[in-house]
C-alpha cells in the first residue's frame, strides 16, 4: 500500500512538473518576444541626460506614436533640424504651451506655472540659462537635456522657424528604463511635476510586467526540471533504507 501510495505521488510530480515546465516557457518566451516587439534599446552618447540617464547608457524605449507622449516624458527622437542622429531629450512643453526660464528660484515655467524638477542635475538661479517665454506651436514637443549647463536642445533652435520645437511625429520611442550599467538598472523616475497639468503624465509602460513573466516563466522552468532528478533520487534513497 506504502509503494503504491508513493507511486502516485510521484506520478502526480511528475505531471505537475512537466505543467510548471510548460507554463514557464509560456511565460518565459511570451515575456520576451512581448518585450521584444514593444521596446528597443538605445545608447544614449552625450551627458545632456546626466544625472537621469548618463552618457553610454543603455535603455530601453518603448515603441510609441508620438501623439501619446506627454510632458514629462523622456523620448527618443529624430529631427533633420537637430542632426542625423536620433536623441533623448524630456519632453517639457507640447502645443499650446508657454515655455519660460526663470522663476525666481531658476524654475522652468510652463504657462506660467514654475515646475518642480528634481532630477535635474543641478538646483538654484544659476542652474539653467534663461530665455524668454515662448509658445509652442500645435502638434510639436519642446524638449530639454535634465544636465540644463550642458545640453543642446531647444533652447539652441529658438530662433528656427518653429522657435525650438520638434513635431511629434519625429519621435521614435519613450525611454522607460536603464538596462545598462547595472549599477544604475531601473526604471526612470516619474516627472511628477508636470502631474496636475492638463493631460497628466503617461503612465509606466509594460515593462515590468513584461520582466515579471520572464523572471517567474525562469522560476518554473528551472523548478519544474529539477524536480525529476530530486524526486528519483528521495525514490532510490527511501527503497534503500532497511526495513
Amino acid at each position: 500500500m506504502a509503494e503504491r501510495t508513493d507511486e502516485g505521488r510521484s506520478r502526480l510530480g511528475n505531471r505537475l512538473s512537466s505543467v510548471a515546465v510548460a507554463l514557464g516557457c509560456v511565460l518565459f518566451l511570451g515575456g520576451f518576444v512581448w518585450g521584444a516587439v514593444l521596446y528597443q534599446p538605445y545608447t544614449v552618447p552625450t551627458d545632456s541626460m546626466d544625472p537621469t540617464v548618463k552618457s553610454g547608457a543603455r535603455v530601453l524605449a518603448e515603441r510609441v506614436d508620438g501623439n501619446e507622449v506627454r510632458r514629462g516624458d523622456v523620448v527618443v527622437f529624430q529631427d533633420s533640424v537637430w542632426g542625423a542622429v536620433p536623441m533623448v531629450k524630456r519632453v517639457v512643453g507640447v502645443g499650446g504651451d508657454k515655455v519660460a526660464c526663470c522663476d525666481r528660484d531658476g524654475r522652468l515655467k510652463v504657462n506660467g506655472k514654475p515646475v518642480d524638477e528634481p532630477y535635474l542635475r543641478s538646483h538654484g538661479r544659476d542652474s539653467q540659462r534663461p530665455f524668454d517665454a515662448t509658445r509652442i506651436p500645435k502638434g510639436k514637443l519642446f524638449l530639454l537635456g535634465d544636465n540644463r549647463e550642458a545640453s543642446l536642445d531647444s533652447r539652441v533652435h529658438l530662433e528656427d522657424a518653429d522657435h525650438g520645437a520638434v513635431p511629434r511625429s519625429a519621435v521614435q520611442a519613450r525611454v522607460d528604463a536603464i538596462a545598462w550599467p547595472t549599477s544604475a538598472f531601473g526604471m526612470l523616475p516619474e516627472a511628477s511635476g508636470f502631474a496636475d497639468m492638463p493631460g497628466g503624465t503617461s503612465a509606466r509602460g509594460p515593462l515590468p510586467l513584461a520582466v515579471t513573466a520572464v523572471v517567474v516563466g525562469a522560476v518554473l522552468v528551472l523548478g519544474g526540471a529539477a524536480y525529476g532528478p530530486l524526486a528519483r533520487r528521495r525514490a532510490t534513497s527511501a527503497r534503500r533504507r532497511p526495513g
